[in-house]
C-alpha cells in the first residue's frame, strides 16, 4: 500500500512489529521455552513497540481526535495491559502470548487499511509535512530488530 513518505517511518515499524507477531507465533508453534519469548516480547515492546505506540498518539493522532484515532489509542492501551499481564500473572501462559499476538496483528492492520489512509485524507499538506520531520528526528538512529536470541529458527 502506498503511504505518504510523511507517515512511512511509522509504516516501516508496522513490519518489524508484524514480524515480532511471526516470531512469537513460530516460538510458540515449536514449542520454545516460553521464557525465552517472555524475554523477546519485554525487548521489543522496551526498545521498539512503546516507543512507536507514544510516536503515534503524541506526533500523529493528536492532530485529529476522532473515533478511529480513539480506537488505536484505546488498543494501544489494550496491548500494554496485556504485555503487563503477561509479566504478572500469564508469563508462563503460551495463550496469552498468541493473544498478544493476534492483538497487535490485528491493530496494525487496522492502522495501515484504515486509520492510516484516513489520516492521509484528512490531514493537511503542511500538517503530514510537520509530522514527517518529527518522525524524521526520531528515526535517524532507528534500527532494526536485532534481537540475539533467534528462537524462531
Amino acid at each position: 500500500m502506498k503511504r505518504n513518505e510523511n507517515i512511512q517511518a511509522l509504516s516501516r515499524d508496522h513490519h518489524f512489529g508484524l514480524l515480532f507477531c511471526w516470531k512469537i507465533q513460530k516460538g510458540l508453534a515449536n514449542t520454545i521455552e516460553i521464557e525465552r519469548i517472555n524475554r523477546y516480547v519485554n525487548y521489543f515492546w522496551q526498545s521498539h513497540l512503546q516507543q512507536h505506540f507514544i510516536e503515534e498518539e503524541t506526533i500523529l493522532f493528536h492532530q485529529l481526535h476522532d473515533r478511529y484515532c480513539d480506537d488505536a489509542i484505546r488498543e494501544h492501551k489494550a496491548i500494554a495491559l496485556l504485555i503487563d499481564k503477561i509479566n504478572d500473572k500469564e508469563k508462563l501462559n503460551p495463550k496469552a502470548y498468541a493473544d498478544l499476538a493476534t492483538l497487535v496483528n490485528r491493530h496494525i492492520r487496522f492502522e495501515e487499511r484504515i486509520l492510516f489512509p484516513h489520516l492521509e485524507k484528512i490531514l493537511s499538506t503542511s500538517q503530514l509535512d510537520r509530522i514527517g520531520l518529527a518522525l524524521a528526528a526520531l528515526h535517524q538512529h532507528v534500527t532494526a530488530d536485532e534481537y540475539w536470541d533467534e528462537f524462531w529458527n
